[in-house]
């Protein structure tokens, strides 16, 4: 009887969990850093020629920059873009 509950009560862990776990491999397997945009933001992605990936979040109106000599992102101005 024990035993059966026990069973029971992984069962249904493993099924709560699974949502989260699926979310999570499915980040994995795209290759990049996980980064969500809010109301007004955008999710900027960068690879650099090293093979590395970026990815971060800057407002909608910001251009997304990135240097490569320094292995370096940001958001840009509105203004100035990049510099």
């Amino acid at each position: 009887m024990l035993r059966s509950f026990g069973i029971a009560a992984m069962s249904i862990a493993l099924a709560l969990a699974s949502p989260a776990a699926m979310a999570k491999d499915k980040a994995k397997s795209s290759g990049w850093p996980a980064a969500k945009a809010g109301k007004g933001e955008k999710v900027c992605r960068y690879k650099f020629p090293t093979g590395e990936k970026r990815a971060w979040v800057c407002k909608k109106e910001e251009p997304c920059c990135a240097w490569d000599a320094i292995n370096y992102v940001k958001c840009g101005s509105t203004i100035t873009g990049c510099l």
